[in-house]
């Protein structure tokens, strides 16, 4: 199949540090070329991928020139998309709503990955304007909040098995990774690693907004020893940072779409530690891949019980459930199952019936 894939601006992919979507989208695009397809990735210049690259922009939005517009930059990305429509059996979309009316009109087959959360003001209003889109969940959580979206189905994340060596040792401290947000609870990964008398690692992201959270909330209890801050890691530094910790905490309080730390860690047989909610139940295997808890009592009391988990069946748990290998494949499945549904002949028919209508409309109206 010739499939192109629409990646967010904001990161490069993979991204040169933090983040999540771009990350997986390159693991994606990588393994559909394996499979044999053809792909290209609409993306930033920096972006690094064994598919035909469109770069729609020079630079990833994030770590480039300060003020740009990232309307300007969209912009770019859909007026390349469009011209070249004509190139690709089927569109997959990385980057939430805002190519759903050019996508629903191009005469390509498409189908959009939500990566984000769903339970925003304003979205159940999109979702009746496009009824015949379909989008694809990284959870079953994440899709409650629109019903009544077309899902076609939930792909959980995956990455590349050889992507992180595991390690099979104890470990001796405890790990947070992502960004340094509320929501995120680092305020209870540092109280939990206090009462279980171990010490906290942190590898964040200070979101620019999020600076006045950290320096009152956070950085009077960074003190270089039972708490260390070292800032954000790339995968070089990640794997040892995951892989020589007793277990990642991950004690969440919003509703996760999929947590892709979470499988991180597991890759390097790290057990998790993780508040229920969101996809939560759905990554972790409780007793097996870690534990999974309702308060900080029970997450101090699950910090004594990692260490005696076999960390070879949690690695092997990952490698079963999260391979980039079985998402590729979910997705392919998906793909065929668009064109399936009456394929390009279809779509142009659909799409030459709706301008039709636009057009009689617009008669009537003169």
């Amino acid at each position: 199949m010739r499939i192109a894939q629409l990646a967010p601006l904001a990161e490069s992919v993979p991204p040169k540090l933090y983040g999540g979507t771009e990350r997986v989208v390159a693991w994606l695009v990588d393994e559909l070329v394996e499979l044999g397809h053809e792909v290209t990735l609409f993306a930033s210049g920096d972006s690094r991928t064994r598919a035909e690259l469109h770069a729609v922009w020079p630079r990833a939005l994030r770590l480039g020139r300060k003020g740009v517009d990232p309307n300007a930059a969209c912009s770019l990305l859909l007026e390349a998309v469009a011209r070249r429509a004509a190139d690709f059996d089927v569109i997959h979309s990385h980057i939430d709503w805002l190519p759903l009316p050019l996508l629903s009109r191009l005469g390509v087959p498409f189908l959009t990955t939500m990566h984000g959360r769903l339970d925003l003001p304003g979205l159940p209003s999109v979702v009746r304007q496009f009824p015949d889109a379909s989008f694809v969940s990284i959870s079953d959580h994440q899709r409650l909040p629109l019903p009544d979206a077309n899902w076609c189905r939930t792909i959980q994340h995956g990455l590349p098995v050889d992507l992180f060596r595991p390690s099979y040792g104890p470990g001796s401290y405890l790990a947070f990774l992502g960004r340094l947000t509320a929501e995120k609870g680092p305020e209870d990964a540092i109280r939990i690693a206090r009462a279980a008398g171990k010490p906290l690692r942190i590898a964040a992201k200070i979101p620019r907004a999020e600076t006045a959270y950290f320096k009152k909330r956070l950085e009077p209890h960074v003190d270089g020893e039972k708490v260390q801050l070292v800032g954000e890691v790339d995968d070089g530094r990640k794997q040892p940072f995951l892989a020589e910790a007793a277990a990642l905490l991950f004690p969440i309080d919003w509703p996760e779409p999929f947590g892709l730390v979470m499988i991180e860690a597991m890759a390097c047989g790290t057990p998790v530690i993780a508040y229920r909610s969101g996809s939560v139940p759905e990554v972790v295997d409780d007793g097996v891949t870690g534990f999974i808890v309702d308060s900080e009592e029970e997450a101090v009391s699950a910090v004594s019980k990692v260490v005696r988990m076999d960390r070879r069946v949690v690695r092997a748990r990952f490698e079963e459930r999260f391979a980039a290998s079985r998402m590729a494949k979910e997705y392919e499945r998906r793909y065929r199952e668009l064109l399936s549904r009456g394929g390009r002949e279809g779509f142009e028919k659909e799409s030459a019936i709706s301008r039709l209508a636009v057009g009689t409309a617009s008669e009537s109206l003169r």
